[in-house]
């Protein structure tokens, strides 16, 4: 049972216009026994965490994903439907075209992914996670959080505070989802060689997913390390 949809939704406009597809097809069929079948569908969200890579595409199985370069901590702003299968997601440099990373990954139907581009300096890699929500429901009050530590110290095991909350993380670690209390919600990574907090405001039943992440000893500011969020969309029945 699928649980939620994202923010932009594959959209509703998308559905119509499958379902108008349908009544087209359904017309024009000259055997009306057999009933339309949509194609089976994964879905894929596309995150850049790469801090020396402002412009970075994704293909998958060659084919461009979404839209033509993803900004440093800039995400799809929804989930991509793909077909289903062992399918290769390369990121590249959408400046030049060079390849950053490929990982091949088994994506199934109807399930939910999404896939980070993590690293710096010519050591990254695309990491791919099945997002499960399969716990995921709407709860007076409450909203869903999880996290990745994309901060590129890959030596280092920071230590994550999320909502009173502590643990530690490597580099690229991906936690499940949890509850928060919706409202304000603080979130911390820091090691022996960097540090951020930030509080965040989570609305009730939406979900989310905490990055934390930068370059530590970085003097630009958009590249230091930092907490940032993305929202992946809401809790439904």
């Amino acid at each position: 049972m699928k649980k939620m949809f994202n923010i932009a939704g594959f959209s509703r406009l998308t559905i119509l216009g499958l379902a108008f597809c349908a009544v087209l097809l359904s017309a024009c069929s000259k055997n009306d026994g057999n009933d339309f079948v949509y194609p089976p569908t994964a879905q894929l969200m596309l995150v850049n965490l790469a801090p020396d890579k402002p412009a970075v595409g994704f293909t998958l199985s060659g084919n461009q994903l979404g839209t033509p370069a993803l900004g440093y901590t800039n995400y799809s702003g929804r989930y991509l439907p793909i077909y289903p299968g062992s399918r290769e997601l390369r990121s590249f440099d959408f400046n030049n075209g060079t390849t950053i990373a490929t990982a091949t990954n088994t994506y199934t139907d109807s399930a939910y992914y999404s896939a980070f581009v993590v690293g710096t300096t010519g050591q990254y890699r695309n990491i791919v996670v099945k997002d499960d929500y399969s716990a995921v429901a709407p709860v007076a009050g409450k909203a869903w959080v999880r996290y990745i530590n994309g901060v590129t110290d890959t030596a280092a095991t920071p230590t994550v505070t999320l909502a009173g909350t502590t643990e530690e993380t490597t580099f690229g670690g991906v936690s499940g989802f949890r509850q928060v209390d919706a409202g304000s919600v603080n979130a911390a990574v820091s090691s022996g060689e960097f540090g951020a907090t930030r509080t965040l405001t989570m609305a009730e039943n939406k979900i989310y997913t905490i990055l934390f992440v930068g370059q530590p000893g970085a003097t630009d500011p958009a590249l230091q390390v930092q907490v940032k969020v993305i929202e992946n969309g809401i809790a439904s029945n």
